[in-house]
């Protein structure tokens, strides 16, 4: 029994990487076929990271932005990059925007991938560790 919810779990593990993987590769296809402008910080969005592990909790911080398409128009976004530090409002990011809808933005910043690339290795390892230690957990 055991083994059945450890293979549900990693199975459900993977499923998760794969969907986080498209969403990015499909991101990242977005901003690079998109047109990029240098949008000014107004403010953020304070939130707190999950603590999973034994991680600490910790505040986190989404910029909200402003940026003008080349008719002048303003548009509004907020960054799904987060910061550990306040963003100064004034200071300025790149953002790619979808020229058919400018309300429509992403941070040029691909940190995700890289979190992604980090995580698929220890959780490779506490994978196999969980495994090994269900076959030396007594059963009765």
């Amino acid at each position: 029994m055991l083994y059945i919810i450890w293979a549900l779990f990693v199975a459900s593990v993977i499923w998760a990487f794969i969907r986080a993987l498209r969403k990015t590769r499909r991101q990242e296809r977005l901003i690079a076929s998109w047109p990029k402008v240098r949008a000014t910080v107004t403010g953020s969005r304070q939130g707190w990271t999950s603590g999973g592990g034994n991680a600490t909790r910790s505040v986190r911080f989404w910029p909200a932005y402003q940026f003008l398409d080349p008719r002048g128009i303003l548009y509004v976004g907020e960054s799904e990059v987060s910061y550990a530090n306040r963003p100064v409002p004034g200071s300025s990011l790149e953002v790619a925007y979808n020229p058919a809808d400018p309300n429509q933005s992403f941070q040029v910043d691909a940190p995700s991938k890289m979190v992604i690339g980090c995580l698929i290795p220890t959780f490779a390892f506490f994978a196999l560790a969980s495994f090994w230690f269900i076959g030396i957990f007594p059963l009765g």
